[in-house]
Parts: C-alpha cells; structure tokens; sequence
C-alpha cells in the first residue's frame, strides 16, 4: 500500500485544492511595526536639515535620520540615522523617538534591544506619535521587551486609530474580532477594518475582505471580498494577494480563473508569503493554471516549508515519499512529516504514524504510531480518531 497517494484518506487529502488553506488565511493582526514616514527630501535639501538640525530645529534631525537610514541624496548609514533619532528624541521630538525604538527593536543601526524598544515607543506615543502607540501595542500584544498584555494592547490600538493611524485601527479590529483583551464584537471588528481601509491601511482592506467573505459581522458577499483583497494586494499586501488567488482559483466572487490565481500565487510567494508558495506548488504538482512540473512544485513546497507553512512540509514528504520531482527518500519523507506534525497540521501525523507502524523510513514503533494518531485525532484529523478504535492485529 502507498501510504503517502493512495488509498489512504489521509494521504490523499494532500492532493486537495489549494481552497483547503482557507481557513488559514483569516483575520491578522498585522504584527510588524513601522517608522514614521517624512516628506520627501530631494539630496539638495542635506545640507538645510543638516543646517536645521545643529540650530536645534530637532524635527529636522528626524528627517535628515530618515535619509541616511534610506540612503536617500546620502551614503546609507544606519548607524548615523540612529544618532539623529537620538538627537532628535532627546530634544523632543517624538517622531524620533519612535524612530530610534524601531532601530532598537530590530538592531538596526544600534544594538537589539525589545526593553529600550518599548521604552522609546512609550515615550513617543505618551509625545502624541500615533504610530508609535500601535509599535508599543504591537509590543504588548506579543510580549516582546514587556509581560504580554493584550488588554494594555488594545488601549494603546484605540489611541492609534483615534490619533490617525490607519493600521491602528486595523489592528484594534483584528482584536475584537478575535476576542483578544476584549469581548469579541464582529460588527465592531468590521466598522474598524473599514476605517482602517479608507484610511489606506492594505490590512485592513485583507481583513475586511475576510470578514466578507465569511459573513462575519456583516452579510457575505464574496464580490465584495474580492474587491478588497485586490486592493490590498494592489498596495502589495501579500497576503491578500494570496486570498484573491483562492478566490479565483474556485471561482468564488468572481469568474473561474486558474490561470490568473496561479499569478496571484506566484505574486504572495514573492511578497514572503509562504502559504503563497504552497498554494503555487499545488498548481504546479496538478498542471491547473501553469505547465505540470513537479520538480518545480517541489521546489515550491520547501519554500513553503522554510517559511514556516506546516501543510507545505506535508506535501514535500509526500513527493518524497512518492520520488514525484525528486528522488525517492523516505527517511526525508518522515523528517518532513515530522515536522509538519510538530507544527500543528494533522495530516503530517497520521501520515507520520502510518510510517511508524509500518516501518517505512523510521524505525517501527507501534507506541510512537498510537501517540501521532492522538495528536492528530486531537488536531481534527477524522482518520486519525479511526485508526485509535481499531483494534490492534
């Protein structure tokens, strides 16, 4: 029997469109913190800040930091942008500090520091920089440099958004549609995801698109939810690009499109998203929407992989398992199984138990069967449940 295509059930749900990863692609809280934008300085303009900057105009250190982190009408020089920010925040300026606890939070131009980080959010939202009371919520909300506080997350979203930041916003409305820190309320969730989006925030955009096309707090409407994904992804929201693919690969919203869902998906795959890169691998090991390539499809799935989509190890230790666009190995068909089961998909368990109890590229282990069959009967895998009532031969 060919445990990883057929005839098992749980094999061959690796072989399911790329409509199965739906329920994955949800309501986000977008978790990656941003600097403060400036006005565009043309290189002439160096001089002036620099000018401004040493006469105490402290705004102007802030901006002239933007163009040395950018590398704009000057040599890059993160290091140099820092000790403007801090240049700038010492005297006030609150852009600057939220700046310079950006450089903390990822090491840039300063050494990593969460605690500083948070420190110097604090201090710029307290000064009425609204982006960054949504870095500082950002913070609390994931417990990064800070105990975990997702009621403290919430506030410091709500000044975000009152004090005009789109994401802010958007965030707030990934909480309450969660119930995070606060009574889940859809109908709130959306009214924020709209403001987020005329804001011209793309996640909000996403996530409103999410809430339409799953009728959560407002009736479904898949046209709309097109609508809004493609203006996300428009902005290069890639997450969105990946659920217009989703949408036009089973023809929900808009007319049938495997050819255009595969360009979608190329596109999220680009953008960093790995659930882009499973999808588009989907298309490739089927031929729907682009010339059949398996070798290709594999290449695929291990970027899906690497980046951390569990369904994607799943299906690279089916082509292993199979020798479909690589060579057949299924020692590394189990290693990958084993990961995907340790990364929370179902399906690489059972299909991991399958192979303890058979013996095929690990060691046999009936007991180590029985546990991956908990796990994944626990996860929602049906076959999983089946295969612990029966009794052993």
């Amino acid at each position: 029997m060919n445990i990883f295509s057929q005839p098992s059930s749980a094999a061959r749900s690796l072989r399911l469109s790329a409509a199965i990863l739906w329920l994955l692609a949800s309501v986000v809280s977008v978790a990656a913190t941003d600097q403060a934008p400036s006005p565009p300085q043309p290189a002439a303009d160096v001089q002036r800040l620099t000018s401004q900057c040493e006469q105490g105009k402290y705004a102007s250190c802030t901006d002239l930091g933007d163009m040395y982190g950018a590398g704009l009408g000057v040599a890059k020089d993160e290091a140099r942008a820092a000790a403007l920010y801090q240049r700038a925040c010492d005297g006030g300026d609150a852009r600057g500090c939220g700046n310079l606890g950006l450089g903390h939070e990822n090491g840039r131009g300063v050494p990593k520091d969460l605690a500083r980080a948070v420190a110097l959010y604090q201090r710029s939202c307290e000064g009425g920089e609204a982006l960054s009371c949504r870095n500082l919520g950002i913070m609390y909300e994931n417990g990064r440099g800070v105990a975990k506080d997702e009621g403290r997350a919430v506030a410091l979203y709500h000044r975000a958004c009152e004090g005009g930041s789109a994401r802010g916003c958007s965030n707030l409305g990934a909480m309450y549609a969660d119930g995070s820190g606060v009574i889940k309320d859809q109908a709130r969730a959306v009214a924020l995801f709209q403001k987020a989006c005329d804001g011209g925030a793309a996640p909000g955009c996403y996530n409103l698109g999410v809430m339409y096309g799953a009728g959560s707090g407002v009736a479904k409407d898949d046209s709309l939810a097109v609508g809004l994904y493609k203006q996300a992804c428009d902005a290069d929201y890639a997450l969105s690009c990946n659920n217009l693919g989703l949408m036009y690969k089973s023809g929900r919203g808009v007319a049938k499109d495997e050819v255009r869902a595969a360009g979608l998906y190329q596109r999220a795959c680009d953008g960093g998203q790995a659930m882009g890169c499973d999808n588009l691998g989907l298309m490739y090991e089927s031929g729907r929407g682009v010339a059949k390539d398996e070798v290709h499809a594999v290449a695929l799935y291990q970027q899906a992989c690497d980046g951390g989509q569990a369904r994607g190890c799943s299906r690279l230790g089916a082509m292993y398992g199979d020798g479909r666009g690589v060579a057949k190995d299924e020692v590394r068909a189990a290693a990958f199984f084993q990961r995907a089961c340790e990364h929370g998909d179902a399906l690489g368990c059972v299909i991991l138990g399958l192979m303890c109890e058979s013996g095929r590229g690990v060691a046999k282990d009936e007991a180590r069967a029985a546990a991956l069959y908990k796990k994944a009967c626990d996860g929602g895998a049906a076959e999983a449940c089946d295969k612990l009532k029966k009794p052993p031969e």
